[in-house]
């Protein structure tokens, strides 16, 4: 192994030493306490800190770096103390995720790291925000973001270097290649050669490094910062290393060919440097123990001090509160005075524009949504008024634009994000609910992220472009879900979710983008987020529902003359309890209506909120009236029979006459 020291002092390369040393040290002490009960988990780095310690020396200190499991050597060499690292390794208050999470799985805006998530990929395309952020702010800074070989495999890989190749971010992706993941070998997980020959395909630049060579790491990072700097672009870097323990300590590595570790222990990127330095008199052996037992004391020392800390009390109203980031809601009351007759998709249009012009840090991402002004032409002439830094059109790559809009989050920006369809968002489904939902009260980040989602049926769009998908977020602590039904709300609530930090899922029901109209207030206001709208009163009845079925209810009660409440939840999470409870009382008969299927359905849990709640004022049965439990079908017939309103009328009879 050869190391290049180039115009590095002493003094530095003795400090290089220290920040090597330190991380092994504290995992040698880490796989004590393991066996001793004090952790529960352990994920080894071993051999692998010259990628962790020399890219992070690379770095500056702030710029962003988003780790993976065995990259302890990013954290100890950002100095983040020790006493809040061991905390956090046994789940204590002063961790940094108060025991809601375990080992390197948080972040720290203050040493400007991201902790990833076990899905591993999607650290890539947050990776991707924050190098936007930075490029749109011409800061001449880059972020730098770890892969393993096994998690290149995953999908998220492809979507997030696609993307920062097209938009030319400043993005280092390090794939640290110790040739396994977990158990299975790298001819089990991949065919090409190398990884340095993807780049090829993506048009980004690759290079091949010794991983366990901490200068080489080094001065290839410094290096490329510098071309970043004078030109933004993505580079792939591929880290040659081994692990040398198993995946994490559970999992041993019996499945290693014998003698493999023995070769890669002639490679320990710590005993190597440690050996260049004593002959190249710039250490002696004397002063190497020194520095390892000075370290050992500090580690121990942090340790004891960890151990003797508090455990977490289980607090109930703490744990509630923390799903959110608090947000006090300023008040802007429209302007009923001043209004305009416009349809349901030019109200989200006016609420997105005027919403961009108060909030100049806005970025909105969707496919299609700048020159052409996407499938539905919401944007339409957004990109004359805002330029295209700010409307931005991706690839079809629905995990990396959440994962970019997260990184636009983390750097101070508000980020909106187009599905094209409300169907598609599956293939971005777990950067929503495992990172946008869970951040905040993971490490008490927020995530200030709109998502837009055209939904519904009653188009003739068929099984993948007509889903009523919102019960499968509304069982995910930390989301907002809104969903209007008129163009007043559509505009109101759209601004309230762009104003509020947290993550905000907008539903927006296709089919009354151009068939319903209403009065508008022409200037910027806000309908507040989690409060229901009574839209009409009446005594034989409560309907509750909320966009497309609203407008169903409010035709059957005419048809069928009846006085009914028609509740419009408006909000779906968090729902607004007291309104429907209210309503229930009122009336003691309940209709809960949904376009979605009925099984598992929003209706079903507001159905057992009434039953807990409100058993005693009812008159009758709580009903349910959904849509069919299939897919969407495509011809008009059926796809009449199958929405709900095919039988709300026989629903409704029934329940009043029970």
């Amino acid at each position: 192994m050869q190391f290049l020291r180039e115009k590095l002092t002493d003094k530095e390369l003795i400090s290089f030493y220290k920040k090597l040393m330190l991380p092994r040290l504290i995992e040698e002490k880490m796989l004590i306490l393991l066996r001793q009960g004090k952790i529960s988990k352990w994920f080894s780095g071993m051999g692998q800190e010259g990628i962790s310690v020399g890219s992070t020396l690379a770095m500056e200190k702030d710029e962003f770096i988003l780790p993976m499991h065995r990259n302890l050597g990013v954290f100890s060499t950002r100095e983040i103390p020790l006493y809040n690292l061991f905390c956090q390794f046994q789940g204590k208050k002063d961790g940094f995720t108060k025991g809601r999470d375990r080992s390197f799985h948080f972040g720290t805006k203050v040493h400007h790291i991201v902790g990833m998530i076990s899905h591993l990929g999607p650290q890539l395309g947050i990776a991707d925000g924050i190098a936007l952020a930075q490029k749109l702010e011409n800061s001449g800074k880059s972020t730098l973001v770890f892969s393993g070989d096994g998690g290149a495999s995953e999908g998220d890989f492809h979507e997030a270097l696609n993307v920062a190749a097209v938009w030319e971010l400043p993005v280092i992706f390090i794939v640290e290649n110790n040739q396994w993941g977990l158990s299975t070998p790298s001819s089990e997980q991949f065919k090409c050669k190398q990884f340095i020959d993807k780049g090829i395909g993506y048009g980004m630049e690759a290079i091949q490094i010794d991983g366990n060579n901490i200068l080489e790491v080094y001065h290839t990072i410094a290096e490329l910062k510098k071309k970043q700097k004078k030109k933004p672009r993505p580079f792939l870097v591929e880290a040659m290393s081994f692990r040398m323990r198993g995946h994490e300590e559970a999992s041993g590595t019996k499945y290693y060919p014998e003698g493999l570790q023995d070769k890669w222990s002639l490679k320990d990127p710590i005993t190597n440097f440690e050996s260049f330095l004593i002959e190249s008199k710039v250490l002696s052996i004397d002063d190497t123990e020194q520095i390892k037992a000075s370290l050992k004391k500090e580690i121990n020392d942090q340790w004891k001090k960890a151990f003797a800390a508090p455990s977490i009390k289980a607090d109930l109203s703490t744990e509630y509160k923390d799903i959110y980031k608090a947000y006090k809601a300023d008040s802007y009351t429209p302007d009923t005075s001043n209004t305009k007759s416009i349809r349901f998709i030019d109200a989200i249009s006016d609420g997105l524009k005027q919403s961009m012009e108060k909030y100049p840090e806005t970025v909105i991402m969707g496919q299609d949504i700048a020159d052409y002004g996407g499938v539905f032409k919401v944007t339409e002439g957004f990109v004359d008024a805002f330029g295209k830094e700010r409307v931005r059109n991706t690839p079809l790559c629905e995990s990396a634009i959440v994962g970019a809009a997260l990184g636009l989050s983390i750097k101070g920006k508000k980020a909106i994000m187009e599905m094209q369809f409300a169907d598609f968002v599956t293939v971005g489904f777990n950067q929503i609910v495992n990172n946008l939902a869970k951040l905040h009260y993971r490490w008490n980040e927020n995530a200030d992220v709109v998502i837009r989602m055209p939904t519904g049926a009653g188009v003739g769009a068929g099984p993948f472009h007509s889903q009523s998908n919102e019960a499968w977020f509304f069982h995910t602590p930390g989301l907002k879900i809104v969903y209007p039904s008129s163009p007043k709300d559509a505009k109101g609530l759209l601004a309230a979710a762009i104003e509020d930090p947290n993550p905000v899922m907008v539903f927006e029901h296709k089919a009354l983008y151009r068939s319903l109209t209403g009065d508008v207030p022409t200037e910027y206001y806000t309908t507040e987020i989690g409060k229901a709208n009574l839209i009409s009163e009446g005594n034989d009845l409560s309907i509750i529902s909320y966009g497309m079925g609203v407008h169903w209810a409010k035709e059957a009660v005419k048809k069928l003359n009846i006085s009914a409440d028609i509740l419009d939840l408006r909000t779906l999470l968090p729902l607004d309890k007291e309104a429907i409870f209210n309503t229930v009382r009122k009336t003691g008969k309940v209709l809960i209506l949904h376009e979605d299927c009925l099984t598992g359905g929003i209706g079903g849990e507001i159905s057992a909120l009434i039953n807990e709640n409100c058993f005693e004022a009812l008159d009758a049965p709580i009903f349910r009236c959904a849509s069919l439990d299939s897919p969407v079908p495509f011809a008009s017939d059926l796809e009449r029979q199958f929405l709900a309103n095919d039988k709300l009328e026989e629903r409704i009879t029934t329940l009043i006459n029970y």
